[in-house]
């Protein structure tokens, strides 16, 4: 195959460098097979795989290309192809693709290189690296910021595509192996196969009590009568997965009895939302997802923070209340780790919604059923029994950094925060 090329082009960036050196293409008579582009700091790669027709002239062709590269201030290189590499190449389309999300306050050299390290080993190929946070300045990065880089990685060296299950495990092996890198690297590390539905989330659901909110709404009740060091001891237990839920939330609530109602109703202004939970929620209602809040917690607290966010549908305990105390009596059924998993093949069956196309967020061993038949689970600032057994976990930024695992930018949420643009506007203009 003499007459394939690989054609690199390489230099500073400007409008009508495509257009020129597509010219010349045309112009000989060459077919373009493939081009790739990426631009870092306003310095242009740019790869075309190129095969020359019967009519090509292809010494004139590279020596027009080579012409026109230096007029365009761009250096140029020539590199044929053989039949091999282009069979390879063909038929590497069936190859399994799998996404790396890196997020962290900054993102070094020594955390990229342990990352990268590990994706090698495991024997995959990294494709492409986008950045989807916004640029940082030659300062050190503040307490709130985010940096986000995104890792396409494939298994680029398999002649064809692995089998359901090789590919399950080599996933498996792969979040094993990244997340015990987080606590050393202090880096949040999502790991995804690519595929249609990663690209096409439409149900976010989540838990409440230290997920949506900073705290547990039954610790913050019990402070007020006076149990508080008692069920705190009971919370944490049925979190880490010692206690069953539904015993625990019996013995929590039982110690509740006599809390007068109106100051059980003062923690709606006592627990706030744990940080990027309101601009995440905001930015997915202009964005058309469905959201839920599926909670072992309480429906007072749920439905006044459902208002508050413009959460689709909302699942939660009731408080059971008679002349204006708390009874210490449950009412059932009790949202449990099996009912929250169930609620959400509900709302997403209602919704004419894949599981694939889910996204659950908890933070507890309760939420583990939900988080592990959604498309993707994530345990957020969770026990470290929840971070072993979710899909992906993140512990370092807050809940909005959840939108860069949908692929959205920091570049796109300027426009996504002004009511008076259309969405469609917004990422199609």
């Amino acid at each position: 195959m003499d007459d394939t090329f690989l054609i690199s082009f390489s230099g500073g960036d400007q409008p009508g460098l495509i257009s020129s050196l597509a010219e010349i293409l045309d112009q000989r008579g060459a077919r373009l097979l493939d081009v790739g582009q990426a631009v870092v700091h306003e310095t242009l790669a740019l790869g075309m795989l190129v095969r020359a027709s019967s009519s090509t002239d292809t010494a004139r062709l590279e020596k027009d290309l080579r012409s026109r590269a230096e007029c365009l201030g761009l250096r140029v290189g020539f590199a044929p192809v053989s039949a091999d590499g282009f069979d390879h190449w063909a038929n590497a389309q069936a190859k399994d693709r799998f996404v790396l999300t890196l997020l962290g306050r900054e993102i070094t050299a020594y955390q990229l290189f342990r990352v990268s390290a590990v994706i090698a080993e495991s024997g995959l190929n990294i494709d492409r690296i986008e950045r989807l946070s916004g640029r940082l300045s030659l300062v050190t990065p503040a307490e709130d910021s985010y940096a986000c880089l995104e890792l396409h990685v494939s298994t680029g060296a398999q002649p064809s595509a692995m089998s359901a299950g090789e590919s399950d495990a080599l996933a498996d092996q792969m979040r094993a192996s990244l997340m015990a890198l987080t606590h050393e690297l202090t880096l949040d590390i999502a790991f995804q196969k690519e595929c249609v539905f990663r690209r096409n989330r439409r149900l976010f659901v989540f838990d409440m009590d230290s997920t949506l909110i900073a705290g547990e709404v039954i610790d913050e009740l019990a402070k007020l009568a006076g149990v508080g060091d008692q069920v705190s001891a009971i919370t944490a237990a049925a979190m880490r997965g010692e206690l069953d839920f539904q015993q625990s939330f019996r013995a929590r609530v039982a110690l509740l009895r006599g809390l007068p109602e109106e100051r059980a109703q003062t923690v709606l202004n006592s627990v706030p939302l744990v940080q990027g939970a309101e601009r995440l929620i905001s930015t997915l209602k202009r964005l058309g997802y469905k959201t839920a809040i599926l909670s072992g917690g309480f429906n007072f607290f749920a439905r006044d923070l459902q208002a508050r966010l413009g959460v689709d549908y909302v699942f939660a305990n009731d408080l059971d209340i008679a002349d204006g105390f708390v009874t210490g009596e449950v009412k059932t059924p009790i949202v449990d780790a099996q009912r929250k998993a169930d609620l959400l093949r509900e709302i997403a069956a209602r919704e004419n919604i894949a599981l694939g196309q889910v996204v659950a967020v908890g933070d507890g061993a309760n939420d583990l059923p939900m988080l592990n038949i959604a498309g993707m689970g994530i345990a957020f600032h969770a026990k470290p029994l929840v971070r072993e057994r979710a899909g992906n976990a993140l512990s370092y930024l807050g809940l909005d950094s959840l939108l860069y695992l949908i692929g959205i930018r920091d570049r796109d949420l300027p426009g996504l925060t002004d009511d008076a643009t259309p969405v469609t506007d917004i990422l199609c203009g």
